[in-house]
């Protein structure tokens, strides 16, 4: 986000869920020290999600007063994209989630969250779907604000900014009899070893601290250890947020597509 998010804390509003950080004290955001590829992180995969309690009324920053979109079916939107990254990693959105900036998201100062948004860079062609679940970029001619991750699969860290196009994508909501069936299940990917021992041993662990399940892949000696399956994508995403602090920062959610 942009220097601005300072005023929220004058104002005492809750649209970032922010106390006093250090991350304030840094004039600028900036990019991990040491980065991670981020080629392997897929596009956010848009379902039904009901829309969170917190994160959702109208909001004054900065003396504008911003209106939520109610009905958002057709929205799109033109204007410049900026990122956000090491400087709010770690800390709750709008919503009360935790910001990873390796997880495809974005903020929007009007959007419903959460939802979900097609991007496309104007200037280079790339595209990219992400979940919106934080306000901003309170800034002039900005419309979008993307996860370090997202950013790097648009072209736009290098540059800063960049010429975008939203669309917001619609997403019906289930029927009870369809609901299992159409609805996408997720996992998170920890790590790979190419010892089935350790990796056995780590997925166990890892099941009984976060409680959840695990499971391991093994595919030409090299074994992949997961977390899940979860059955949303908000749940997944608190997990990995879990998972990262306990040391595995290249952790990362995959659409579950496997049998069990």
């Amino acid at each position: 986000m942009n220097k601005n998010w300072m005023a929220l804390l004058a104002v005492g509003t809750i649209l970032s869920g922010c106390s006093s950080s250090g991350r304030y004290s840094m004039s600028n955001d900036v990019a991990p020290k040491q980065p991670i590829s981020t080629s392997h992180i897929e596009n956010a995969v848009p379902q039904y999600e009901p829309y969170s309690v917190s994160g959702n009324k109208d909001y004054t920053v900065l003396g504008h007063r911003y209106h939520i979109i109610t009905d958002p079916q057709g929205f799109t939107q033109k204007g410049q994209a900026s990122w956000y990254g090491k400087k709010f990693h770690g800390h709750k959105t709008s919503n009360g989630e935790v910001y990873d900036m390796y997880s495809m998201t974005a903020a929007h100062k009007t959007l419903p969250i959460p939802c979900y948004v097609e991007v496309r860079n104007l200037d280079n062609g790339k595209t990219a779907i992400v979940r919106v679940n934080d306000r901003g970029p309170f800034h002039q001619g900005r419309i979008i604000d993307l996860s370090y991750a997202a950013a790097s699969k648009l072209g736009v860290i290098k540059t800063g900014t960049a010429n975008v196009e939203i669309k917001f994508i619609s997403v019906a909501r289930p029927t009870e009899k369809h609901k299992t069936a159409s609805l996408p299940t997720y996992a998170i990917q920890v790590a790979s070893s190419s010892n089935e021992g350790r990796s056995k041993s780590l997925a166990k662990n890892l099941s009984d601290k976060l409680s959840v399940g695990s499971y391991i892949n093994s595919n030409k000696g090299v074994y992949r250890i997961y977390l899940g399956p979860f059955k949303d994508y908000s749940s997944t995403q608190k997990a990995l947020s879990k998972v990262k602090t306990l040391g595995y920062s290249t952790a990362f959610i995959r659409k579950q597509t496997m049998t069990r």
